[in-house]
Formats: C-alpha cells, sequence, structure tokens
C-alpha cells in the first residue's frame, strides 16, 4: 500500500547508493517533518566525517527537494532545501583535495 518510492539514480546517473539513506528518509517522510529532521540528526552526525557517505547524504536531500517540489508539497521541499544546504555547507567547507573532487565529481 505505501511503498518506498525508488531512487532511480543509479539508472540516470550510473552512480551506484552506498547505503540507505534514500529509503531512511523515504520512512522517514511518512511520519512528518520532525521524523525528517531526527534521521537527518542522526545520518549527519554519524556519518559527516565519511565523505562518500556525506556525498550521498547531500545527493539525496537534493533529490527529495524536488520529489517534494514536483508533489506540489512546498513545506516538505523547504524543510529538505535547509537540511541540504546544511550538509551541502559542511561538506563544501570540510572536505579537501582528494575527497572534495570525489565530491564534486559525483555531485555534478
Amino acid at each position: 500500500m505505501f511503498g518506498t518510492p525508488r531512487w532511480r539514480v543509479e539508472e540516470l546517473t550510473g552512480y551506484k547508493p552506498l547505503t540507505t539513506f534514500w529509503e531512511d528518509f523515504s520512512i522517514a517522510d511518512r511520519f512528518g517533518a520532525g521524523a525528517v529532521r531526527g534521521t537527518f540528526r542522526r545520518a549527519f552526525n554519524e556519518w559527516k566525517h565519511d565523505y562518500k557517505y556525506l556525498t550521498e547524504l547531500v545527493m539525496v536531500l537534493n533529490h527529495k527537494i524536488w520529489q517534494f517540489h514536483q508533489q506540489g508539497k512546498a513545506d516538505m521541499a523547504e524543510l529538505y532545501d535547509s537540511l541540504w544546504r546544511k550538509a551541502d555547507g559542511y561538506a563544501v567547507e570540510h572536505l579537501k583535495g582528494e575527497e572534495l573532487q570525489y565530491f564534486a565529481k559525483v555531485i555534478d
């Protein structure tokens, strides 16, 4: 009845997901903004020092912005935008050298 929306990132870009972030946030979506914030807080705090996982977190948040924008759910799109800005800003500020190159290549 309430399936998790499929993240077609591999079909669209060739990027093979490393985490369950898409599924985690899709489950949180069903429980509202508080659950999304909690999921973000846990994922970000746990994985912000792993550049590959941080990169994927930023990608998922960006895709969630567009998912909710397309569904006409501005409040959820705005929430995901604020979380994306935090994670993306952290990545740009803290990743250096090869880690930043990886981030830029995958995000592009």
